[in-house]
């Protein structure tokens, strides 16, 4: 591995850098996004029971406030329930958005790598193009056979990093932020039918419980 980096030369460090960014944004996404950490199971049923028996008590907005990110949204949905509808509608586009930011966390920088890398090791491959160029003598013929074959091997292997670094990057990219996508959708609809659970009871006196 050592001689491959010397082989590689210099350019193949920030690929290299790049490199363990991504990987280090792509397994913190799989932790992160997990359905179960996103949004328990049975939480909408749970926390509208709650309401139905004592409402959004300060309580229970601090206990969802510092839970999972559904719980989060929950109890910024829940925080101006029984005011305006103008307010209601405003704290949940809040909730919406911040959940939003937090599922998308990271995913601009990896698709800033994915789309980079392969620019990356076309400048390592310049720059071993560059080193080959200085190996010719007036002739045409190599003069310094040992650096026109490290100019070949910077050229390959930053060609070839950047597009192992630019593969995966990419497809990760896509993956999470479809289900990023995804996820905001369903952490949404939960929160909206919450809200609307919550303000039936408050005009009819029915049991907001969901089915």
């Amino acid at each position: 591995m050592i001689e491959t980096l010397r082989a590689a030369g210099w350019p193949i460090w920030p690929l290299l850098l790049a490199s363990l960014i991504a990987l280090t944004i792509i397994v913190e996404r799989a932790w992160s996004l997990r359905r179960g950490k996103v949004m328990p199971r049975d939480l909408l049923a749970q926390v509208a029971r709650e309401v139905a028996q004592e409402g959004p008590t300060p309580a229970l907005l601090r206990r969802l406030s510092h839970a999972s990110m559904l719980a989060r949204l929950f109890a910024l949905s829940l925080s101006n329930v029984g005011g305006s509808s103008r307010a209601v509608k405003e704290s949940l586009g809040e909730a919406q958005r911040l959940a939003r930011r937090d599922l998308e966390r990271f995913l601009p920088t990896l698709g800033t790598i994915a789309s980079l890398a392969p620019i990356m090791g076309l400048f390592g491959t310049v720059v071993g193009m560059i080193e080959i160029f200085g190996a010719q003598g007036g002739s045409g013929m190599s003069s310094n056979p040992q650096q026109l074959a490290h100019g070949i091997s910077v050229a390959l292997y930053n060609t070839a990093f950047g597009l192992i670094v630019a593969i995966p990057s990419m497809i990760s990219y896509r993956y999470y932020r479809a289900k990023a996508e995804s996820l905001a959708m369903e952490i949404e609809a939960q929160a909206l039918k919450l809200v609307e659970t919550v303000n039936v009871r408050e005009n009819s006196g029915d049991d907001p419980t969901p089915a």
